[in-house]
């Protein structure tokens, strides 16, 4: 092996996909585990939160909520969902303690066909973060990518200068319509339009040619074509191969899991994406502004994006309920 090579493995793969100008974000609830990895910001969701809150190093963050809820609402429901509310941003506070950059934190995954519903959660989130001392600028509100999310996304930034962060995102026109928006930063689910398409063929796909990441690299290539702020974040991975195949995307968003194998490989992670290939390689422009029939159609018209947007919104559902559950048996202790 040549000196050159020999040089070359020592450094980790994380930090070469860093060096790649890809921005890292840890995606968990276990905010001890990720510091060592030193990512840039940190997401997390329902389930990630539920599993993080039955671990017992937790249970001060869950203590603080139930005692928060249990001074503010009249009824049960209100104090668990007061708590509960407490509960994701006493998480995202702490996460932001370890990471420097911002946290994203999930509206209710029941509220993705309600854009009202969704406008007044995110606020009350962001109010929540303010009372204890948080920086907004340093919060991503997530968002399901329906039709209501992306508007309540746009009425978000434009009018209260709320960050959002468009999440469950697995179409292209989902993609399109974000970015006409102005939303921050979108999260395309690359894994899970992975295992989509690996039932539906048998298929075992590599990383360039996992349709995961493809879907990531058609939208990236159009938002740099077109001059979209929108930052690019590829989430929901299955392996360190979907990740290499993104390096030079925006944003990243990884498992501690995932982080842990690239922070102990060796293996070369080369710049596959970068701006100026981008602005080639972007398709024309298209729209969906204020026309919500041809974006329903698009969307329903993706057999992958309609099966997996439902369906990760009744796993969030699914979570938040269980959240719910837990939260309010304490409330009511």
């Amino acid at each position: 092996m040549s000196q050159p090579a020999q040089k070359k493995q020592k450094v980790s793969s994380l930090d070469q996909l860093k060096a790649t100008g890809t921005v890292v974000v840890a995606d968990s609830g276990d905010f001890e585990s990720i510091a060592k990895y030193q990512p840039q910001d940190s997401t997390t969701n329902p389930s990630l939160i539920l599993a993080a809150v039955k671990d017992p190093k937790y249970a001060k963050l869950l203590d603080v909520a139930v005692a928060y809820g249990k001074e503010h609402g009249k009824t049960v429901e209100e104090k668990t969902e007061n708590a509960i509310d407490r509960l994701l941003v006493e998480f995202g506070k702490e996460i932001l303690k370890i990471v420097p950059g911002r946290v994203s934190t999930e509206v209710d995954a029941r509220l993705s066909f309600d854009k009202e519903g969704t406008v007044k959660k995110a606020l009350h989130i962001i109010e929540l973060y303010k009372s204890i001392g948080v920086d907004p600028n340093r919060v991503l509100i997530k968002i399901a990518s329906t039709w209501e999310g992306i508007q309540a996304a746009r009425e978000l930034e434009k009018e209260h200068g709320v960050h959002v962060n468009c999440t469950l995102l697995f179409s292209f026109a989902q993609a399109v319509a974000a970015a006409e928006a102005q939303v921050t930063l979108i999260s395309p689910f690359v894994g899970r339009i992975m295992d989509y398409y690996k039932a539906k063929t048998g298929k075992t796909y590599a990383g360039p040619e996992d349709p995961g990441v493809l879907s990531v690299r058609r939208i990236y290539n159009y938002y740099k074509k077109h001059g979209y702020k929108t930052i690019v974040m590829g989430a929901s991975f299955r392996n360190t191969e979907e990740i290499k195949a993104l390096a030079g995307v925006d944003f990243l968003t990884i498992s501690p899991g995932l982080l842990d194998q690239l922070y102990n490989g060796r293996d070369a992670v080369p710049k596959v994406l970068d701006v100026e290939s981008a602005k080639k390689e972007g398709e024309d422009k298209v729209s969906y502004i204020n026309d919500e029939s041809a974006f329903r159609y698009e969307v329903n018209d993706d057999a992958m994006a309609t099966d997996k947007l439902a369906d990760g919104i009744r796993r969030f559902s699914h979570d938040i309920i269980s959240l719910w559950e837990l939260v309010e048996k304490k409330v009511s202790a």
